[in-house]
């Protein structure tokens, strides 16, 4: 019994201390369960024996996986990234896997072998992808698009991958023996999964008891996988077919919601157990050719993913961003190495080295996506456009940052009759708004003779909109110092920035959401019962005590114990003023009774 529950608590507790730490220096939550899969394992402190059994078991995590990856499968998704998965991940992965099996067969690897190595490495990782681009903010653009049709198209690939490569090694005379059975079980799940798991779903939501609904999700997923085991198949083909088949359901996000915790607890548990089986013996042995050819390997994908972007409607400044993040090698590859070496399609030192080059290129990926997005920028990005030939024309107000909130102010100012002079250093923004009418010159406001060719000398007010904190403080202090009879108004995106804004004598500054959060706030609490003119009464006198209890704390705002104890003393005096109106009111209300 002991032992029986030190072995979660090691897992558990390697994961707590890992995951969050990898997280927190951007390598990724997989790389977190890798390198603690290495600490416990028999190659480091050998806390967890039965490295085999436990990898078994694992290997539910991406049966999960591959259920869920299903499900995203819905056909009007497909159908709307058609071109980009189809087209853009068979080119992908022809373009990177052939080279890649040329590398290994030149490396000596067997035909056959160099072949399955070539495809397998082709695929990328879905987690540190994904991962990236959100870090990022690259999701929506167009080169993450492309990468997520990508990767999408990879997902699929991978099964067939995982089902061929068995049939390649020892056992392959008995799997074909088994090809009535294969195609009965698969017939058999793709008419349950069409007519008999909808039914038996709707069935088990009618109890409305969640605990049973979770339930039958895991037996559904478990119950395939073992369907698929008796017929000598890939658990993962059969769930990821139950997926598809379920994509249209009326069910799938509640089958997505309570599997999404099992299926992050158990992929971790296999990157894991990836970990503690990887030889890090063979590592210590000859870590410059690992290396060496795991940098070989992502360089060779970089290069080509290069050039299948170049099709694709990504703009060339992120051709190589969108080659970084699909550089690395993919979590199939520990499931598909792993087949092939229990198959004997692959050579035992082969398996192991492959299995440290995907570990060490999942490593490097963020070092890899910063070079990519050096190198598109060095490459591709356009010099910038010299700055206009400013006419004032007499404008007496500059507004410096023509975005959310600079355009709000300007176009105010226009509306009542006073000429504005606009400037900003985005010429996409430029492009844009004049189209729309607006006259706004492209240049750095932060540029003293810029400043000077808009008019600052003889202006009479500077509308400070720059989104960009040290930007905006820069403007500010080169106003202060060149022209100091210019009133300055100023936007401010937090409290430290008012502050700052403060200490260089702008006295009128607004938080760029402080008037909306509070607009919000008022209809909350009209949505809550609150009479409309109690609302805006607290709304107003929220705002005028916000905006005391900053004036209190300038002089301390570097003191963080003193900012602490004025703010803990304002809240409670508002809640104290709160309370008295409350009282007020309804002594007033039981008078009037």
């Amino acid at each position: 019994m002991p032992q029986l529950l030190l072995t979660p608590i090691v897992f558990l507790l390697t994961a707590v201390l890992l995951v969050p730490l990898a997280q927190r220096l951007r390598l990724g939550s997989v790389l977190g369960y890798l390198v603690g899969g290495c600490l416990i394992g028999p190659w480091g402190l050998a806390l967890v024996k039965g490295v085999d059994l436990i990898s078994h078991v694992a290997e539910i995590g991406v049966v999960m996986m591959l259920f869920l990856i299903g499900l995203e499968l819905q056909p009007e998704k497909l159908l709307a990234m058609r071109t980009l998965v189809l087209a853009g991940g068979a080119l992908q992965l022809v373009a990177c896997g052939l080279p890649l099996a040329l590398g290994a067969w030149l490396l000596g690897m067997p035909g056959t072998a160099a072949v399955i190595a070539g495809a397998t490495l082709a695929l990328s990782s879905t987690a540190i992808a994904v991962q990236n681009m959100q870090e990022r903010h690259l999701d929506h653009t167009p080169a993450g698009t492309a990468a997520f049709a990508i990767l999408l198209f990879q997902d699929m690939a991978a099964i067939p991958l995982l089902v061929i490569t068995p049939l390649l090694g020892d056992g392959a005379a008995q799997t074909a023996f088994n090809a009535p059975l294969a195609a009965a079980t698969i017939a058999a799940i793709l008419v349950a999964g069409r007519y008999a798991m909808p039914a038996a779903l709707r069935l088990i939501a009618r109890t409305r008891l969640r605990e049973i609904f979770t339930a039958f999700a895991l037996l559904l997923v478990l119950g395939i996988a073992q369907l698929m085991t008796l017929a000598r198949l890939s658990m993962g083909l059969g769930a990821f077919l139950a997926g598809v088949l379920l994509a249209s359901s009326e069910y799938r996000k509640a089958l997505e919601t309570d599997l999404e915790p099992f299926k992050g607890l158990l992929l971790g548990l296999f990157f894991t157990s990836v970990g503690m089986s990887a030889n890090l013996g063979l590592l210590a042995e000859v870590p410059g050719q690992v290396l060496l050819l795991s940098v070989g390997f992502m360089l060779v994908k970089m290069a080509v993913l290069g050039l299948v972007a170049r099709p694709m409607p990504i703009a060339p400044a992120q051709h190589w961003p969108f080659a970084a993040l699909l550089s690395q090698g993919s979590e199939f590859a520990f499931v598909v190495f792993g087949v092939a070496r229990t198959a004997g399609v692959i050579p035992a030192r082969w398996g192991e080295l492959l299995v440290l080059m995907v570990a060490v290129s999942m490593a490097l990926t963020p070092l890899a996506v910063t070079a990519g997005n050096a190198l598109g920028k060095t490459l591709h990005s356009p010099a910038a456009p010299p700055p206009d030939t400013i006419e004032p024309e007499g404008a007496r107000v500059i507004v410096a940052g023509f975005g959310r909130v600079g355009q709000i102010a300007g176009r105010l100012l226009m509306a009542s009759g006073i000429k504005v002079t606009v400037l900003d250093n985005d010429p996409d923004l430029i492009e844009t708004v004049r189209r729309f009418g607006y006259r706004v010159f492209y240049g750095d406001a932060t540029r003293l003779d810029l400043l000077r060719a808009a008019g600052a000398g003889q202006a009479r007010l500077l509308i400070n909109a720059i989104d960009d904190m040290e930007a905006n403080l820069a403007l500010t202090d080169i106003v202060r110092q060149y022209f100091p009879h210019l009133k300055v108004i100023a936007r401010a995106r937090n409290l430290t920035h008012v502050y700052e804004l403060r200490n260089r004598g702008v006295d009128l500054v607004e938080r760029e959401t402080f008037e909306s959060a509070l607009m919000l706030g008022q209809w909350a609490l009209e949505q809550m019962g609150v009479e409309p003119t109690m609302a805006e009464r607290a709304r107003l006198k929220f705002r005028d005590h916000n905006l005391a209890t900053i004036e209190t704390i300038y002089p301390h705002y570097q003191d963080e114990s003193a900012m602490i104890s004025i703010t803990q003393a304002a809240r409670d005096e508002l809640a104290r003023s709160f309370e008295q109106d409350r009282l007020r009111l309804r002594e007033g209300e039981d008078g009037r009774a």
